[in-house]
């Protein structure tokens, strides 16, 4: 998913159009988008919506933002989405392990009331945001606090603002970055980089993606759909690493013939980690099209 495009619940004329947008996804948002006095009719529409036959035969991911699982609002809206049929359910500020467990069990129990996971259907995943000072001391600790947990994502505005961190300091960007990124990395799950509020600077946005892809993220948010070819751009593959992973993948299997560990690919050594990396990159290049 490299771009995933964000989508108030409380904009229903916004839905169908991000259906037919560019991005991989979209994150329907039940939080800060919507005022307290619209939570109920926002819930209610956007459920109905989820079940609604252009969704079903749509090919995005898709995922909703539900409110905090410290606010009354949410398992009311656990029960809305999980029931309508979604897979990614993204957690907001949550602060510990045990949070996280309560948001599953929560999803759990909703599931088991519609017998969501009768014919063999995948559970409900749960994408936790790191945008507190706690929650990326913690990262680790929320990746791995359940199974239904599939990814981490950075909020740097909700990390950055509070404390008046400029959010243009690169040096302060790039170590929140990187501590998240080896949290998810050690827990196995994916890295999604979150929101640019700055719209109207293109540049801006792509350099912060650039960066978080090199970090290892798979995708970047997109407040703007003018942010989406951006952000599609910059997590595809590049030719380039499409060819040379092609050639890894062919000389390590060269390789495994002839008994030898380590060999050279245009001047590179490869070993495991590197032919693993380049597995990666063609089974991305093949989901995109991008391989016969």
């Amino acid at each position: 998913m490299r771009s995933k495009l964000f989508v108030p619940a409380s904009r229903p004329e916004l839905f169908v159009k991000a259906l037919y947008s560019q991005a991989d996804g979209l994150s329907f948002d039940l939080e800060d988008s919507v005022r307290e006095d619209k939570k109920y009719e926002a819930r209610n529409t956007l459920a109905q919506f989820l079940k609604s036959d252009e969704v079903t035969a749509s090919k995005k991911l898709m995922i909703v933002r539900v409110n905090p699982i410290d606010t009354p609002y949410f398992i009311d809206d656990i029960a809305a989405i999980v029931a309508s049929g979604i897979k990614i359910i993204n957690i907001p500020k949550a602060e510990s392990g045990q949070a996280v467990v309560s948001a599953a069990k929560a999803v759990e129990v909703v599931e088991q009331r519609h017998n969501l996971n009768l014919n063999g259907q995948s559970p409900v995943r749960l994408l936790v945001n790191i945008e507190t000072p706690k929650s990326l001391r913690l990262a680790h600790e929320l990746a791995v606090a359940d199974p239904r947990v599939m990814g981490l994502q950075l909020g740097l505005g909700d990390l950055f603002e509070p404390y008046a961190i400029n959010r243009t300091q690169v040096v302060a960007v790039q170590q929140a970055m990187f501590t998240m990124a080896m949290a998810a990395h050690e827990a196995g799950v994916a890295a999604f980089d979150g929101a640019y509020a700055n719209i109207s600077d293109k540049v801006g946005y792509e350099q912060e993606a650039r960066l978080s892809h090199s970090l290892g993220y798979i995708g970047k948010s997109c407040i703007h759909p003018s942010q989406i070819d951006i952000a599609n751009a910059v997590y595809r593959p590049s030719d380039e690493e499409i060819s040379f992973s092609l050639k890894v993948i062919e000389a390590e299997n060269n390789a495994q013939l002839n008994s030898v560990g380590a060999f050279v690919v245009d001047g590179k050594m490869i070993d495991p980690p590197f032919a693993n990396r380049a597995r990666s990159i063609l089974k991305m290049a093949q989901q995109l099209g991008l391989l016969n």
